[in-house]
């Protein structure tokens, strides 16, 4: 062979494997906020999807620090570097909705996951239902004191769409119970610190008169608790009750210290870049094992417009299992 053919060679080789990384789809994931645990999960849960593990995809997490300005700026940066597709986890219902148009004008693909967006340029949603997870977790605490005396409701990000729909599920339990009063309702942002700050008000302001506690995610109710104790109170004297299945959760649902529902942040967000995938490859198969645990989910060729992931309600049946997984 020639030195110019060995060059030739050279360069074609070269450039073979430049198209190859080049074809990897490039697909972004625009999350509100990684602070806590639920939201960590459910980022592992996508780098942990076969397609990425086995270098068919190339995924990029973008932290959007829990606020609306900067989830859009990030939408910017992917079209900018023309990102394949991008799943989205809004922090507002309604300012995600501009990021949403930017990247459909641009012509890439945006499916939601977890949280929604007001919007019809979405392409597909993989979620949970919040109004379902809401209601439940009230009547767990109403049914726990008897459907009368006073509770306390502590609410996510006002204008996120779990707020809004778990409040819709917390006031359609309360509603079937008109002998409880809620004595105080605020946001606490899904943090546990915020929470057990509330929470320590409220049990000044309303001494020996709070019988339940709604929390709209586990963080919140777990900062409820902590607060209790540094009273000096029994937590077994109040009904609590939260959401997400975060670890902390699944020990104190175990101690018998509150009540919980996992939302499963790992089906989501598989079953989102499944679809994401899709979209950028027509002949793509999903890879996830999450389409055969969930039969009720099916696939449908990627075609739907939402796939609904159960709930599964925390028991002293399954937390040990769930706390297995976690391992």
């Amino acid at each position: 062979m020639t030195k110019l053919m060995k060059t030739m060679t050279l360069a074609a080789a070269l450039l073979s494997g430049t198209a190859a990384l080049a074809d990897t789809p490039k697909i972004g994931a625009a999350v509100y906020g990684l602070n806590a645990e639920f939201m960590q999960l459910w980022a592992a849960a996508l780098e942990q999807h076969p397609a990425v593990t086995e270098g068919k995809v190339d995924v990029t997490i973008f932290d959007g620090r829990y606020d609306a300005l900067v989830q859009q700026e990030q939408f910017e940066t992917m079209i900018t570097q023309g990102f394949d597709a991008i799943i989205f986890v809004p922090i507002d219902i309604e300012a995600g909705a501009e990021a949403v148009r930017l990247a459909d004008e641009a012509g890439i693909p945006v499916f939601g996951s977890n949280t929604r967006v007001n919007s019809d340029k979405l392409k597909a949603y993989v979620g949970s239902d919040d109004v379902q997870s809401g209601y439940m977790e009230a009547k767990y605490v109403l049914d726990a004191i008897g459907c009368t005396g006073n509770v306390v409701v502590i609410e996510g990000p006002i204008g996120q769409s779990a707020q809004i729909q778990r409040l819709e599920g917390n006031q359609k339990a309360l509603a079937e119970c008109p002998d409880v009063k809620v004595v105080e309702q605020q946001t606490a942002n899904w943090s546990r610190a915020e929470a057990q700050t509330l929470m320590e008000n409220w049990l000044t302001a309303h001494p020996g008169d709070i019988a339940g506690v709604i929390g709209q995610n586990d963080e919140m109710a777990l900062g409820a608790i902590e607060a209790i104790k540094a009273a000096g109170l029994n937590v077994n004297d109040f009904a609590i009750a939260g959401i997400d299945g975060v670890t902390d959760a699944l020990n104190a649902v175990k101690a018998d210290e509150m009540a919980s529902i996992l939302q499963d942040g790992f089906a989501q967000a598989q079953g989102a870049l499944d679809l994401a995938i899709k979209a950028v490859d027509p002949s793509y198969e999903p890879m996830s094992a999450i389409w055969e645990q969930y039969p009720d989910m099916p696939w449908n060729d990627g075609a739907d417009a939402e796939y609904n992931v159960p709930w599964t309600p925390v028991t002293l049946e399954n937390v040990d299992a769930l706390l297995e997984m976690r391992q």
